[in-house]
């Protein structure tokens, strides 16, 4: 079978992914990005992996501000992640109208986040149109246990396969 980049995509596309707003910081900057590329990497430490495509403005808070922190939504909220495809406004406490704090190291935590996860970054490895970032694990919450957190496979969205020009 020919692996052309059709068939790329539908395989890709068939990986089990989270779906989460990934939030990031530098000096008064702050954003919040739609990202399924998202694994923990290691107990122990605890590491979180998030790959970022370079051209993002996330790529750069983290790059700058050392930090990230991965805000789990639950799944029958989706809609959420359409809002910040694009890079997120910032006013009066929050991020395209979502209220958000700040966590431990600084990046934004959503407060409708179900559960959120605050990163320093301890590795970055450069793999092509993306950078995975390697945060250790240094704070944390749950706001509500009972609902399943949001995977790709919740929503019409796709990302991944082949880079599309």
């Amino acid at each position: 079978m020919a692996l052309t980049d059709e068939l790329v995509n539908r395989l890709t596309w068939k990986i089990p992914n989270a779906l989460a707003l990934i939030g990031s910081r530098a000096g008064e900057e702050r954003n919040g990005m739609t990202a399924s590329w998202i694994s923990q990497l290691s107990m122990e430490p605890v590491l979180i992996g998030v790959a970022v495509e370079n051209t993002a403005v996330t790529h750069r808070l983290i790059t700058d501000g050392g930090s990230f922190t991965v805000n789990l939504w639950d799944a029958e909220q989706t809609r959420v992640f359409v809002k910040f495809s694009k890079p997120a406004a910032y006013a009066d406490g929050t991020l395209n109208g979502r209220p958000v704090t700040e966590a431990t190291t600084g990046a934004p935590v959503f407060t409708e986040a179900i559960a959120w996860l605050d990163c320093e970054v301890r590795h970055s490895l450069d793999l092509g149109t993306h950078t995975l970032f390697v945060g250790e694990l240094v704070d944390g919450g749950i706001n509500d246990d009972e609902p399943r957190a949001a995977a790709m496979s919740d929503t019409r969205m796709k990302y991944g396969g082949v880079k599309r020009h």
